[in-house]
């Protein structure tokens, strides 16, 4: 790698020149992947995209009047300490927020640099360069909030802000619950059963342990496998089974950890109280992000565990 202020001013416009086709790029590719879900957002980064190309164009046309046809291909990654984003394919699925941030992020970057460059140099030629790129990216902000404005009005963006709420809850919330309850009930029996059945905490370890594996696994294929999200807009099917997977592990695991503990009662003791605990978190994301009335959400979480903490006692103890 170079240092910025080793390059040519050949060099450095060059440089510009790769870096505008590099966020037009980005800005493509930002557009393509909010299309179906956020037009109104995706119209603006399209434009945002075109106004790039537009400034790559007239520094192409400055290049080709100073130093002739060839643009030697100079990249960020080849300069040391220039701009670097992580690609747009590393962080699907895209946000709302995250993505207008960086509309506006790169500008800024790329503004601070270029002043920053300007501030070192001694070359008067290098410094009128990186000035004059310096106030193309002021333009760029300005035009950035200028499409924001046009094509996000307060209506739009709400719609779109209730949109990515949905799709999490789909996404996110509603495999992560039902994995949460499903691991935090349907273990209760046979974890419950197998320790008064036996009076051992080691043994009833075990069977939690493989009641809140074995449902994890289940789970997460189940969840995985019942929709690809095609249809829905539910995303990534084995994303959601990951978390489903996980949360129902989770769920077993917590009120399976208290019979590590040696003393049978003590464990049982802490067992119970871990449970309340867990159907209490459970009853809490229902009213949270289900809008489920808080006694009502209560209310079923409570008797559903119940019934099944009731029913694993009565099998383990007969």
């Amino acid at each position: 790698m170079r240092n910025f202020s080793d390059l040519t001013e050949r060099e450095v416009l060059a440089l510009a020149i790769a870096n505008e086709e590099e966020d037009g790029r980005i800005y493509a590719d930002i557009a393509e992947g909010l299309r179906e879900d956020y037009a109104a957002t995706a119209n603006l980064f399209t434009e945002m995209g075109a106004e790039e190309g537009e400034h790559r164009r007239r520094l192409i046309e400055l290049y080709q009047e100073k130093f002739g046809e060839h643009i030697p291909l100079i990249r960020r990654q080849d300069v040391r300490g220039f701009i670097q984003h992580k690609p747009i394919w590393q962080i699907r699925p895209l946000g709302l927020d995250s993505v207008r941030e960086l509309a506006e992020t790169m500008e800024v970057e790329t503004l601070r640099f270029y002043r920053r460059a300007a501030s070192r140099t001694t070359d008067a030629s290098i410094r009128r360069l990186l000035g004059d790129l310096a106030e193309a990216e002021v333009e760029h902000e300005h035009i950035a909030a200028r499409l924001k404005q046009e094509n996000l009005p307060t209506s739009v963006r709400q719609q779109e802000d209730a949109a990515a709420h949905r799709l999490f809850l789909l996404r996110v919330i509603q495999p992560g619950l039902a994995g949460l309850m499903d691991g935090s009930v349907s273990t209760l029996a046979p974890l419950f059963a197998a320790a008064f059945a036996t009076g051992r905490s080691w043994d009833a370890f075990v069977v939690g342990l493989a009641a809140s594996i074995g449902a994890g696994i289940s789970m997460g294929f189940a969840e995985a496998l019942s929709d690809n999200g095609s249809l829905t807009g539910r995303g990534a099917p084995w994303i959601r089974g990951g978390i489903c997977g996980l949360m129902t592990t989770l769920g077993g695991i917590g009120h399976t950890l208290p019979f590590l503990i040696p003393a049978f009662w003590t464990a049982l003791s802490v067992a119970c109280g871990v449970v309340v605990v867990e159907l209490a978190v459970i009853s809490w994301i229902r009213w949270k992000y289900m809008d489920t009335p808080p006694i009502s959400a209560a209310f079923q979480v409570m008797f559903g565990g119940a019934l099944v903490f009731a029913t694993g006692i009565l099998i383990g103890s007969s």
